[in-house]
């Protein structure tokens, strides 16, 4: 299930409706001790019991949408860390590019006006920081690997259907 994706994802169609889904993984998920979660209208959540939580440990995300012609429902899930982990990583990329940005035209007109440039060996910096996130947040995945097979496989056993990871 590890993969260069920094978040897995899956997409499902059941022919269910949006109250049958959410009654049928309420239930589930009152009944496990091995998980917990929240489920709402639209949206729902399967987490590891805090318990066992740490900081890589996964979540699978689940929005619900029903179908406007015909039966049934489609479910986006969405495995990842917490969403304040993500920010993190988020946030640094954007820092990241950001800085780029204005280290580069910085540099660029400091070359245009023919001065010498030296900021510009910035860059590759920013580019090497971005690549070591990348490699922590791969590491992170590892780490939370076994505990993501286990909620995809609690998932899988709720509406018995196997679900193809992408």
């Amino acid at each position: 299930m590890s993969s260069l994706r920094i978040r897995p994802r899956f997409r499902e169609e059941l022919p269910l409706s949006i109250s049958e889904y959410k009654l049928q993984l309420s239930k589930a998920l009152d009944e496990s001790s091995e998980f917990s979660g929240l489920v709402s209208e639209r949206y729902a959540v399967i987490k590891i019991p805090p318990a066992e939580r740490h900081y890589w440990s996964p979540q699978l995300a689940l929005t619900i949408e029903p179908y406007e012609d015909k039966e049934g429902i489609f479910i986006r899930g969405l495995y990842g860390p917490k969403p304040s982990v993500w920010a993190v990583f988020f946030m640094s990329y954007a820092a990241l590019g950001v800085l780029s940005l204005f280290v580069g035209v910085f540099g660029l007109s400091q070359l245009l006006l023919e001065k010498p440039a030296p900021i510009l060996w910035l860059i590759p910096l920013f580019a090497l920081i971005a690549l070591l996130l990348y490699l922590v947040a791969q590491a992170g995945q590892k780490v939370g690997a076994e505990q993501m097979f286990r909620i995809h496989h609690f998932y899988e056993g709720l509406f018995r259907d196997k679900v193809r990871i992408s």
